[in-house]
């Protein structure tokens, strides 16, 4: 018997507006980095404890973009732990716009993010699962 993958969440949807656009009309990669940072914080504070709880980004590996996203698309950051350890949560982000011209779904991106759990002074405390 095979075992299903595991789900992911969707933690962030934005539409792209024209600020977010370069000369091409396209967004700027940046934004999008922005974006898959946000939607790592999202998914790593599923599995901590408490709003007290601090995260702070520590990696982020290769993006390669597959596809451009456009002005007016719809995007969708999908998440899924990949790993928790004791002062860091690992993420998977999967990148996903949908065409504001045509509905169509295309995949944009993916990486993956490490947050660690840190307390006031920055320095790195074990978090409470939840």
């Amino acid at each position: 018997m095979t075992t299903p993958p595991p789900e992911r969440n969707l933690s962030l949807r934005v539409i792209t507006m024209p600020k977010d656009t370069n000369q091409y009309g396209t967004i700027f990669g940046g934004v999008i980095l922005s974006y898959i940072d946000q939607a790592g914080y999202v998914e790593a504070r599923r599995h901590g404890a408490g709003a007290s709880q601090r995260w702070v980004t520590v990696a982020l590996d290769r993006v390669e973009f597959k596809q451009p996203v456009h002005l007016g698309d719809v995007v969708a950051f999908y998440t899924l732990a990949t790993r928790l350890g004791t002062t860091s949560v690992t993420v998977k982000v999967e990148v996903e716009a949908e065409r504001y011209d045509s509905g169509q779904t295309v995949a944009v991106t993916e990486a993956t993010i490490t947050l660690v759990c840190v307390d006031r002074d920055g320095k790195p405390v074990p978090f409470a699962r939840r």
